[in-house]
């Protein structure tokens, strides 16, 4: 038997990862190891997983964002996109992006990571280079249709490995590293399509095209070279010696040892479990909220910001001081939410925090340039550390593993649909207030914070009723507590 998995004797039942406040053991409780030794582990693994993992997500967020850079400057004129052309490019990336997340992490815990992610990138980046050269509005729209395909398995395949690295209470502050790099991404691509412009004419092409060209073979290159970065799991892990594989696997329980396995990973109760569970709703309702504002933010800023009355090239620029202060936000707010173990009420404050920066932009009867870029910064601080926010909430309250793969996929599929519908909220005859589309984004935020805010309530109430269950209640082998994950007596959501 597990000796972390009380049984129904033990007077306060805990879940197998569940904290065990004591000085001998690490930061997780789990194991006899001084919390200097685990924390400087953790940074080894920091080292080694995070940049790498931040890297794949600033391309991918980079490459997908970048239609906004082109955009003003001159691709829907070169393509002769009229109406709502436009927008449908937009909107078709996130079809095949929802829906192939979920096929996407079942191909992960089949596959090795460290074929599977790099595979991906190297497609995507393929597909974004070739964008470069679209003449026409069909050819755009197919190239955003695979690049959505090709980018499907990033960002829910991030969001599980992390979990086969990292105990429970260490998951946020790296998530936040690498949703970190989705505001940087804005940020690069702001300053890279002012300078990739410059080239405008060389090789007989336009300066939009050059941003596709140099951004896809950035990725490719970097697709290439990771083949050699991304490890499987701690096991395989040869930059870490054997001790520190022991103490790092117990700190994770059973997490690594059931990921590895592919009968656990393809088992299709588990998977049924994901797609019928209470939380998943609630999950999906959160991140459609914070998703559509993301999305809304970063296909539309500079053309927002192009329309206070700045230049394309000075709008791009403008943009840059916005996600520099979304990426502090959100690496500040997950390293706090992990300190204090209160994930749920930082993401409940994020959202508040985005309701206040679209308010200030809706509210005044007038058009007030500056307000409205007041409100966007303001917007962007909340909504970027909100995102790693409901993903560690995701992580740590799905088990077992073939439940958290998909149902982490699940809700960034289903989240990632608020992109399809932000991509129709701005129109061109809104400009330059564009007062539908934040009021759009604004309602989309409030119904996230309700459901966050219902889903902290229900967990709260769980806990407390298995809290309170009669040990009788709680007579399990070990084997028959990790069947039932996150429905097991001794199972505790983090909040």
């Amino acid at each position: 038997m597990n000796p972390n998995v009380r049984q129904s004797g033990d007077s306060a039942p805990v879940e197998e990862h569940e904290k065990i406040p004591d000085e001998r053991f690490g930061d997780d409780g789990l194991h006899p190891v001084p919390p200097a030794e685990f924390n400087r582990i953790l940074r080894k693994v920091d080292r080694r997983v995070i940049p790498i993992l931040a890297i794949f997500y600033l391309l991918s967020f980079l490459d997908r964002g970048s239609i906004g850079n082109a955009n003003i400057q001159g691709l829907s004129e070169t393509l002769g996109l009229v109406g709502h052309q436009y927008n449908w490019c937009l909107t078709v990336f996130f079809f095949p992006y929802s829906f192939f997340e979920p096929v996407s992490n079942l191909m992960l815990v089949r596959l090795r990571p460290s074929i599977w992610l790099p595979s991906i990138v190297t497609a995507w980046g393929i597909v974004m280079t070739l964008t470069g050269v679209v003449q026409n509005y069909s050819g755009l729209l197919a190239a955003r249709f695979f690049l959505g395909l090709t980018e499907a398995g990033l960002f829910p395949g991030l969001a599980f490995y992390v979990s086969l690295w990292y105990p429970r209470a260490n998951a946020q502050f790296r998530l936040a590293l690498i949703f970190a790099s989705a505001s940087m991404a804005g940020a690069f691509s702001g300053l890279l399509a002012y300078l990739i412009v410059k080239m405008d004419g060389v090789g007989g092409l336009e300066g939009w095209r050059w941003i596709f060209l140099l951004e896809g073979m950035l990725t490719v290159a970097v697709a290439v070279v990771s083949f050699w970065l991304v490890w499987d799991s701690p096991k395989t892990a040869t930059f870490l010696t054997d001790r520190e594989k022991e103490i790092l696997l117990a700190s994770l329980g059973h997490t690594v040892n059931a990921a590895s396995s592919n009968e656990h990973a393809s088992h299709w109760k588990q998977v049924k479990a994901a797609i019928f569970d209470w939380q998943t709703i609630l999950h999906c309702l959160g991140y459609w909220g914070v998703a559509t504002a993301v999305y809304a933010l970063s296909l539309f800023l500079p053309t927002i910001i192009k329309g206070l009355g700045y230049s394309a090239a000075i709008a791009q620029l403008l943009t840059i001081p916005i996600y520099a202060a979304a990426t502090m936000s959100c690496i500040a707010v997950g390293y706090f939410a992990d300190k204090t173990a209160k994930r749920s009420l930082f993401t409940i404050a994020c959202y508040l925090i985005i309701l206040i920066g679209y308010i200030i932009v809706v509210a005044p009867p007038r058009f007030i340039p500056g307000l409205i870029y007041a409100g966007c910064f303001i917007a962007a601080c909340g909504m970027y550390p909100a995102i790693p926010g409901l993903l560690a909430l995701a992580s740590n309250n799905w088990a077992p593993d073939a439940k958290r793969a998909v149902g982490i996929a699940i809700q960034i599929g289903v989240g990632s649909m608020g992109g399809a519908a932000a991509s129709n909220f701005y129109r061109s005859s809104d400009s330059p207030r564009y007062r539908l589309g934040h009021s759009l984004v604004l309602a989309f935020t409030a119904l996230g914070l309700l459901s966050t805010v219902s889903y902290y309530v229900i967990c709260k109430k769980l806990n407390a009723r298995r809290d309170a269950a009669a040990p009788s209640e709680q007579s399990y082998t070990e084997a028959e507590l990790l069947g039932m994950g996150d429905r097991a007596p001794t199972f505790r959501y983090r909040v």
